[in-house]
C-alpha cells in the first residue's frame, strides 16, 4: 500500500512538472506568435510597396574586412531598389557602430552608393544596436513617424512590432533576394523566439533608453506625411 501511494505521488509530480513546462513553453512563444499575427496584414514584397517617404534598413553584420554580409547586402539592394523606384526619399540605414573597427551603418552607405543611391539620401545612425535601439531611435532622433521597415521575413514580425509599439506606423519590406542556406535560415527563425520574448520585456517592462542625442530630425518639420496609400495600409 506504502508503494502505491509513493508511486501515485511520483505520477503526480512528473504530471504537474510536465505541465509547469508545457506552461513555460507556451509563456515563452507567446510573444513570438503575437508579433506574426499583429504584423500579417503589413508585411509586402518589393513589388507591392505603396509609395512612402523613408526606408529604415536593419544592420546584419559584418565581414572580417567590413564588407556587408549576404544578409545586409539584401537589405540594403531592397532599399535602393525602393529609392531608384521613388517610392521613398531617404534611406535610414542604422546598425552598430560600436567599435572603430566594426562599423555597419559605413559599410551599407558604402554598399548603396554603388548601387546608384546617391549620398544625400542616405542618413547615418551609428547606434542602432538592437532593432529596438533602431525604431526608439527613428523616432526620437530622426524624426521619422512613417516607414518602410527593409529586413528579411524571419525579422520583419518582431520589427514591425517593436516599432509600432514605440509610435512609428511601419510597413515591412522583404529583404530575401536568394535561398539562405537551410541550417542558417532555421538557426534565424528560432533565435526570433528568445529575441522577441526579450523584446517584449524591453516594452512593456524595462523600458530601456538607447544611445540618445541631441535630434537630428532628415526633414522639414512639415515633411513628415506620407501618401494616403501608405496611410490606408498601416491602418
Amino acid at each position: 500500500m506504502v508503494e502505491l501511494f509513493s508511486d501515485v505521488k511520483k505520477h503526480r509530480s512528473t504530471k504537474f512538472i510536465l505541465v509547469g513546462i508545457i506552461l513555460l513553453l507556451l509563456v515563452f512563444l507567446l510573444p513570438a506568435a503575437i508579433s506574426y499575427f499583429a504584423s500579417a496584414g503589413k508585411r509586402y514584397p518589393l513589388g507591392l510597396a505603396p509609395q512612402g517617404k523613408t526606408a529604415i534598413v536593419f544592420g546584419a553584420g559584418l565581414y572580417r574586412d567590413g564588407s556587408p554580409s549576404p544578409v545586409l547586402r539584401d537589405r540594403v539592394q531592397t532599399a535602393a531598389e525602393l529609392y531608384k523606384s521613388g517610392k521613398v526619399q531617404k534611406l535610414l540605414m542604422s546598425g552598430d557602430n560600436s567599435t572603430i573597427s566594426y562599423n555597419e551603418p559605413g559599410a551599407m552607405q558604402k554598399y548603396a552608393i554603388q548601387l546608384g543611391v546617391p549620398e544625400n539620401a542616405i542618413v547615418l545612425d551609428y547606434a542602432g544596436r538592437r532593432t529596438y535601439d533602431t525604431c526608439y531611435r527613428a523616432r526620437s532622433i530622426f524624426g521619422i513617424t512613417e516607414a518602410f521597415l527593409v529586413t528579411q521575413d524571419y525579422h520583419l514580425p518582431r520589427a514591425l512590432y517593436i516599432c509600432n509599439i514605440l509610435g512609428l506606423k511601419t510597413i515591412g519590406i522583404s529583404a530575401d533576394r536568394r535561398n539562405y542556406r537551410l541550417g542558417t535560415y532555421l538557426y534565424w527563425r528560432l533565435r526570433e523566439i528568445p529575441a522577441t520574448f526579450t523584446a517584449f520585456i524591453d516594452l512593456y517592462l524595462r523600458k530601456p533608453q538607447p544611445i540618445l542625442g541631441e535630434p537630428e530630425p532628415i526633414y522639414p518639420p512639415d515633411g513628415d506625411n506620407m501618401e494616403q496609400e501608405f496611410e490606408e495600409k498601416t491602418t
